[in-house]
């Protein structure tokens, strides 16, 4: 499907989110439109981008947070998509049946059409991130996209922290995985851990582009959500880097913004045949992968 040059314009759309969902994604769209017009041809959203993040409580309002897809938000970034002729990843909470509900990711083509979609692999359940309450397990597998504008890898969040997920989406054929994200400090732990937990956050980030040759794109959001004394500081700092591991822009910590980046995706060949970690994989070696422990 792909038949662009090999140099493709990626953006991420970093901001805070507000109470109000149709004024976030009303937000949303309008940096859409803006990066389109600076030239972007795929374009991502950050984690659930809708609504405050929710998973701080289990409270079972939440769910009426939840849309279809298709939905009312799917209906506007195919529009969006047509419109504007790019590629679009947005993060929406999927209402799949009564009581099934997925952190998805939905991919559009330039031209606005629906490709498929990915659901959330690995749910975590930590201290405001209680994910599990909310969000059934994917069953989708690791998936990639034949875009217009290159072959597109999704994965979410906590994914990002598996390089066993990095693999197989590299291996389904990617040229670039995105990491829609909602992470941040709790304020208590900021002064102690506060640098070393974003320093592995974005260390962890990167060795896959290295592991697999692949670019990578993680996309933040900013602002503080919850009480005053707790919740969580989003620590923005979205970042796009090369099949190196080479940060080629990153956003503030605290800003709204619209990250772009040229990837010329010529240079996964050019990696991996300098660095051939996919050609000396012992894959005859690796069967107790699959095992949770070698006790």
């Amino acid at each position: 499907m792909s038949d662009a040059t090999s140099t493709t314009n990626v953006a991420l759309i970093q901001r805070a989110v507000t109470a109000d969902l149709d004024k976030n994604l009303d937000a949303t769209l309008a940096d859409i439109e803006d990066a389109a017009s600076q030239g972007a041809q795929i374009i991502c959203t950050q984690e659930l981008f809708r609504s405050h993040y929710f998973c701080q409580s289990e409270d079972h309002s939440h769910f009426e947070l939840s849309e279809t897809i298709p939905g009312p938000s799917t209906e506007a970034f195919s529009s969006m998509a047509k419109k504007h002729q790019v590629v679009i990843v947005a993060s929406l909470f999927e209402k799949r049946a009564a009581g099934l509900f997925h952190n998805t990711a939905v991919v559009f083509d330039a031209d606005g059409t629906i490709l498929g979609r990915y659901r959330k692999m690995h749910i975590p359940d930590d201290p405001l991130f209680y994910e599990k309450f909310y969000f059934t397990l994917g069953d989708l597998g690791f998936k990639v996209f034949d875009t217009r504008f290159g072959k597109v890898g999704v994965l979410i969040c906590w994914d990002q922290w598996f390089p066993e997920a990095a693999r197989l989406t590299a291996l389904a054929g990617a040229d670039i995985i995105f990491y829609p994200t909602a992470i941040g400090w709790h304020p208590s732990e900021k002064s102690e851990h506060g640098v070393i937990q974003h320093d592995s956050w974005e260390t962890i980030q990167r060795s896959h582009a290295i592991a697999n040759g692949v670019y990578v794109a993680s996309v933040n959001r900013v602002g503080h959500e919850g009480g005053s004394d707790n919740g969580i500081e989003f620590w923005g700092q979205s970042f796009i880097c090369d099949p190196s591991g080479t940060i080629l822009n990153k956003a503030s910590v605290n800003e709204n913004e619209i990250l772009i980046a040229d990837c010329d995706f010529s240079k996964i060949e050019e990696q991996r045949l300098h660095w051939p970690f996919l050609r000396d994989r012992r894959i005859d070696a690796y069967g107790d992968i699959s095992k949770r422990f070698r006790d």
